[in-house]
């Protein structure tokens, strides 16, 4: 597995702004999708602890060996982003359809 500093963008090159984010694997293959409404920060906190990270989200970051994204101007487009790109790519580490007996 890639170690994820060999990946991790620098702080300052990630805008602070709304987005949608991509990891991909060695073999460039899109892994997983999300948004954020503070790219920085939300990039930033995949690669701080990862010993904090939950154990499904530890393992997609030492899969993947690179991350993308895209600035959108609101929030709205992020959400619309990412529910194309994950309908696109189907990456294996976004959660789909949950099936959650607990749901009210």
């Amino acid at each position: 597995m890639p170690e994820p500093s060999t990946y991790r963008p620098a702080t300052g090159s990630i805008p602070t702004s709304a987005g949608v984010y991509k990891f991909r694997d060695p073999d460039r293959r899109v892994i997983y999708v999300g948004k954020a409404k503070n790219l920085r920060n939300r990039l930033n906190s995949y690669f701080a602890n990862p010993a904090q990270l939950h154990p499904r989200t530890s393992t997609m970051v030492h899969t993947a060996n690179s991350v993308e994204w895209t600035v959108v101007d609101t929030e709205v487009e992020a959400l619309q982003l990412e529910w194309t790109w994950i309908n696109e790519f189907n990456p294996r580490f976004n959660v789909m359809f949950r099936d959650d007996k607990s749901y009210p």
